[in-house]
């Protein structure tokens, strides 16, 4: 049985209280989350040797998730996970612009995402379901959108599964992807560099990216280039290769084409720790942490510099809405956007 607890986790000016709901399995292994942005902040599981470490990049206290420098640690990310260009797009012949955040683009839903809203919490089987009511207009988008997020998290054996479902509802036509944008070392948050860790991933195309890392529209064929993740690779081997795509985005901030369920295996040989990711969604966003910069502190008191997390969101493909043959994220009142992503810890020899 999954042991579930909710704590205080400071409170904001108005002096609403932000709760950190922790749950834990029968082994000691725990994933917390908090009410605001529904963010992941902590993820415990054991190396090879059963000692319990943390695995996500995140802060001790509320006031780092209030930093307008947090890089969404471990936030849900709505109503539009990544990037859409031009903080445009039209939907039924009407024309919407949407707030922009990094550039003339909007990424992660504006400048007051889903990130940076209170969510409500109630207690479920194995967990807990956040959900948050998001205004028609809200940051341009069309539409009153009703969200709920469930967290689960179970302990069989030798492997714990972190559950991440979504659910939403429109009284609108509107567009809607949502993501949790976890930050992951598997060798101990703050522990240095992920160059080692060894990722394969589910797809054989990915979107190619212009200079404001917007997709070109092109599905490029992975083979014979850095981003061939078909067989295990270090993350690190080719980081640095000379490739225009890596230029573009200091390293891999790129989509995936998933073929299928199994969206990416990642181990890190030193802790012997690896992480399945399996998810209905067609696409996988791989960042190798370019942004990171050393200026941020974790929970261990240590910096967080480049290359020290990776981020694997499962997603609809970035900017959808302005990509008539990506998959479609339009939303209409009537109809149920849903999306499940699972995330099975295990150790390896």
């Amino acid at each position: 049985m999954t042991s579930i607890d909710s704590t205080p986790f400071g409170a904001l000016a108005d002096g609403t209280v932000i709760e950190k709901w922790t749950l834990t399995g029968a082994g000691g292994a725990s994933v917390s989350i908090l009410t605001w942005g529904a963010t992941l902040q902590s993820v415990r599981v054991p190396d090879r040797d059963g000692r319990l470490g943390e695995v996500t990049l995140g802060f001790a206290d509320l006031a780092g998730y209030l930093d307008p420098a947090n890089p969404y640690f471990g936030s849900t990310v709505g109503r539009y996970a990544n990037r859409i260009g031009g903080g445009a797009f039209t939907l039924d012949g009407t024309a919407f612009r949407v707030t922009p955040n990094e550039g003339r683009n909007t990424l992660h839903g504006g400048v007051q995402g889903f990130d940076k809203r209170v969510w409500s919490a109630v207690r479920v089987e194995d967990g807990v379901r956040m959900s948050y009511s998001s205004p028609d207009g809200e940051q341009g988008f069309p539409g009153a959108v009703e969200v709920a997020v469930t967290f689960t998290f179970s302990s069989s054996g030798d492997r714990d599964e972190f559950r991440i479902a979504y659910h939403a509802t429109t009284d609108r036509p509107t567009v809607v992807s949502l993501t949790n944008h976890a930050y992951w070392n598997l060798a101990g948050e703050g522990s240095g560099t992920i160059n080692e860790h060894l990722l394969r991933i589910g797809a054989a195309h990915y979107t190619p990216v212009d200079d404001q890392l917007i997709p070109t529209g092109e599905l490029a064929p992975v083979a014979g280039t850095p981003f061939d993740f078909q067989e295990f690779h270090a993350i690190g081997a080719r980081l640095r290769d000379d490739h225009p795509q890596l230029a573009a985005g200091l390293g891999y901030d790129h989509n995936y084409v998933l073929a299928g369920a199994e969206a990416a295996v990642v181990r890190d040989p030193a802790s012997g720790r690896q992480l399945l990711i399996e998810t209905t969604e067609p696409g996988l966003q791989f960042y190798s942490g370019n942004f990171l910069d050393g200026k941020l502190r974790g929970v261990s008191g240590r910096q967080y510099r480049q290359g020290d997390a990776f981020a694997l969101e499962t997603q609809h493909f970035p900017d959808s809405p302005n990509q008539p043959e990506f998959p479609s994220t339009v939303l209409r009142p009537g109809e149920n956007y849903t999306s499940v992503t699972t995330h099975v810890f295990s150790t390896f020899v």
